[in-house]
């Protein structure tokens, strides 16, 4: 089955979940922060592979594009 990218709530993300954000940036979704820097409304994405580590908050009522194995 083709991977194809789907509009979802960010409240919707799980871990293992490619996630192209509104920048157009795509992070591999390895753990999701929740109440990013104590913030009830943003959540934080962080892609930690061992080709990088990356973090980026994120509103947790915002919609990202999703692509999942099928």
């Amino acid at each position: 089955m083709a991977e194809t990218w789907k509009s979802m709530p960010v409240s919707d993300v799980q871990v293992g979940d490619r996630v192209r954000l509104e920048s157009g940036a795509e992070v591999l979704v390895s753990r999701i922060e929740p109440k990013f820097m104590g913030m009830d409304t943003m959540v934080a994405f962080i892609e930690d592979t061992p080709g990088r580590w990356y973090k980026q908050p994120v509103g947790q009522t915002a919609e990202v594009e999703v692509q999942r194995a099928g």
